[in-house]
């Protein structure tokens, strides 16, 4: 099923299409019911859960909370918010108020801090919605403050090293024993580690001692540090509640030491449009960027990068048709990928191109574009045909 709720997980007309479930084809042919976009964007709500208890389990005895920022990451928020409270969570981060609004409709019971800190005059939409701003300087302690009189919570953010959103750490050791700390309702300080993926970095001890002076100042309050990555950098990265994102949604927390001990969660496909000869020496796509060096066979894929996957992309790159790595040609367009399938005797009109999946996850797709999963995954367009399973 899609959902806990299949009736309420709908996001509005843009995501109407998102809730069926189609029968999704495995073998080389598409489905038949995979009508409205020539892609189709599957996420395994059951594998975000798993990952969200094998994240748990890496600290016995702390909370896990859930980063649901960006769509969840691209994900979904609702149907994603709904299967993580199902599983056991019970605290949830986003980046911005209007994010906090969509979780806060489908999960009313819920924890939500909103990560970007309290705007000028948002104090008012916080209290409405009973959302817990992660106050990031001495003015935003200062008005909450004001505004909540102590009756709502909200997190101190501490900077330890990011250089860019929260309080500096003199700044923080400052407001030990300030009444505006209760005033405001301070019930988490927390820190946001700058290089947990890299476990030689140097600064990784400098923040883990400094939030630990933080944590000193402030006795009886929780503390949280542990991004996806910092969750298995050390143990004194744990505190009091961890605080995973990417690795929720399959991408490696431990991309220098291990394989990836996180379930994959997307599965993008295309159809095959066309399947064309070429000579050698025609060339394909704008620009005529490639240039065929002997007789070669195309095939055109129904999506681009105004669906999300990376212009950056064109040239290195590549899909698996009948599991074959096939290259991308040329360049990605707004709506179309062209594709080497000489190697692949079975392509045909039809055929399922896969992009994300078989092996093929984001973090390789986010490597060949010159970039990094996240990216990958929160660009995802809301063009395709989605479907949510495994919940």
């Amino acid at each position: 099923m899609a959902c806990p709720d299949p009736s309420g997980c709908a996001d509005g007309d843009a995501r109407a299409a998102e809730h069926r479930s189609p029968t999704i084809s495995r073998d080389s042919t598409v489905a038949t019911d995979a009508i409205g976009h020539g892609a189709r964007l599957i996420v395994d709500l059951g594998a975000i859960a798993e990952n969200w208890r094998r994240l748990s389990a890496e600290a016995p005895g702390r909370a896990c909370a859930a980063v649901v920022k960006a769509d969840a990451y691209g994900c979904g928020a609702e149907p994603v918010a709904r299967t993580l409270w199902a599983a056991g969570c019970r605290t949830f981060f986003v980046a911005h108020l209007g994010e906090a609004a969509r979780v806060r409709g489908a999960l009313p019971e819920a924890a939500i801090y909103v990560l970007n800190g309290l705007s000028p005059g948002s104090a008012p939409a916080y209290l409405a919605m009973d959302l817990r701003p992660v106050l990031g300087s001495v003015e935003e302690v200062s008005d909450w403050a004001a505004a909540s009189r102590g009756m709502r919570a909200a997190a101190l953010h501490v900077d330890t090293g990011m250089n860019r959103l929260g309080l500096a750490v003199p700044e923080a050791l400052a407001l030990a024993g300030d009444p505006r700390i209760g005033d405001a309702g301070i019930d988490l300080v927390m820190s946001h580690l700058v290089s947990a993926e890299l476990p030689d970095e140097a600064v990784n001890a400098r923040q883990i001692a400094d939030f630990a002076t933080v944590r000193a100042a402030f006795p009886g309050i929780p503390g949280s540090l542990a991004n996806s990555s910092g969750i298995f950098l050390d143990g004194a990265t744990h505190h009091d509640l961890l605080r995973p994102g990417y690795a929720l949604f399959g991408g490696n927390p431990t991309p220098t030491r291990h394989a990836n001990p996180m379930r994959p969660v997307v599965r993008l496909e295309a159809t095959i449009l066309q399947i064309r000869h070429v000579a050698a020496g025609a060339q394909a796509g704008y620009n005529g960027r490639w240039t065929a060096p002997a007789p070669r066979r195309l095939a055109t894929l129904s999506l681009g990068y105004a669906d999300g996957y990376p212009r950056a992309a064109s040239g290195h790159g590549h899909a698996l048709v009948a599991g074959i790595p096939c290259p991308i040609l040329g360049l990605v367009s707004m709506d179309l990928i062209i594709l080497d399938v000489t190697e692949a005797a079975d392509a045909r009109r039809g055929t399922v191109a896969t992009l994300i999946g078989d092996g093929l996850d984001v973090d390789t797709v986010g490597r060949a574009a010159g970039t990094i999963g996240y990216e990958i995954l929160t660009g995802l367009g809301s063009r395709y045909v989605r479907t949510y399973i495994g919940a």
